[in-house]
């Protein structure tokens, strides 16, 4: 049996949830998110909850989705709520963000400076040396921050490079000149 599937989702006030067609829609503050729910998995709505169960709950496959939509409809639920936010850092001389719109542009040490395009659903905003990424979306943000921190990660020995805000980097000794010989 799924434990996080189990687990009833609570619906805030301010956002409305509705099942149709197998398509589940949260309605709120922050956004409108949809997602598909497979015919294998059953959502029940009622009194600002919802409850996720599975067709055949004995099957391994079953149990692996039942615990994975009921993160997944939370996150939805969540996100329409209030949205997810990311915070990446840079350090390093010369290292910066430039934000025009939703075109990102990372200055990492390279040659050039890296553009990325950021997508419609993710809003963000520089602050000094600090991106702060919002999204209702959870994995679209996810996937972004990551992408973005992929541009340069955090190297150990003077922490240059992008990191999320709560990451720790283990730092590294560098090398040691031993005393003098002679």
């Amino acid at each position: 049996m799924s434990r996080v599937g189990k687990k009833p989702i609570e619906i805030p006030e301010k956002v409305n949830v509705s099942l149709a067609d197998g398509v589940l829609t949260a309605k709120g503050p922050a956004g409108e998110l949809k997602m598909d729910i497979p015919k294998r998995i059953k959502v029940d709505i009622k009194d600002k909850e919802i409850n996720v169960s599975v067709a055949k709950p004995e099957e391994k496959f079953e149990k692996s989705l039942w615990g994975t939509y009921g993160s997944l409809i939370t996150n939805l639920v969540a996100g329409a709520n209030e949205p997810f936010k990311k915070e990446l850092e840079i350090n390093g001389v010369g290292y910066g963000f430039e934000l025009s719109g939703q075109k990102l542009v990372v200055k990492a040490g390279y040659s050039h400076p890296i553009e990325k395009e950021l997508p419609k659903e993710v809003k963000g905003k520089v602050e000094k040396n600090v991106l702060v990424l919002e999204s209702a979306d959870k994995q679209v943000l996810g996937q972004i921050a990551a992408e973005i921190r992929a541009i340069r990660k955090p190297e150990p020995y003077k922490g240059k490079g992008i990191k999320y805000i709560d990451e720790q980097i283990i730092r590294k000794v560098g090398k040691q000149v031993s005393g003098s010989e002679g």
